[in-house]
């Protein structure tokens, strides 16, 4: 593993265990070269998926910008980090178990919008209005307006 100080290629594990959701190995590391110390996880990956954007174009699913995305529509909302990776890792895995290599980003977008209505309605609305691709504050207000409704009826 390269230390991400010094570039050396080898480092030391000093100590391992799993993470709180049991999803991935936490490994404290030093590195040989200049001795500083830093954190890795190792998770399980099933196979190579590739998701195809709308427009057509495939990349590599990853799994920090999709995290990344997530935690920018919970941004200052009380939810705790944890909740957002046990998230991902629950759509890493729905997506890795479905069979398929290539999945649509459209359907990744849904499994998201998904946890978030569960989660939190203003991360939810948020993350919405990227997906949707609102255009103007009607766009806002009408679905903010159809999520206050689904919140009565449930």
């Amino acid at each position: 593993m390269r230390c991400p100080f010094c570039g050396h290629e080898d480092s030391q594990v000093k100590d391992s265990r799993p993470s709180e959701d049991g999803a991935a190995i936490r490994r404290r590391r030093q590195c040989e070269g200049c001795g500083a110390r830093f954190t890795t996880f190792e998770r399980i990956q099933l196979r190579e998926l590739t998701l195809i954007k709308s427009d057509g174009r495939r990349e590599p699913f990853d799994r920090d910008k999709l995290a990344q995305s997530i935690s920018v529509a919970c941004r200052k909302r009380p939810i705790d980090p944890a909740r957002i990776d046990r998230l991902v890792s629950a759509i890493q895995r729905q997506i890795e178990t479905s069979g398929e290599s290539e999945v649509a980003a459209a359907q990744v977008g849904g499994m998201v919008m998904n946890g978030l209505k569960a989660m939190d309605s203003v991360a939810y609305i948020r993350f919405a209005s990227v997906y949707k691709d609102f255009t103007e504050a009607k766009d806002f207000e009408d679905f903010a307006g159809a999520v206050a409704e689904a919140g009565k009826d449930g």
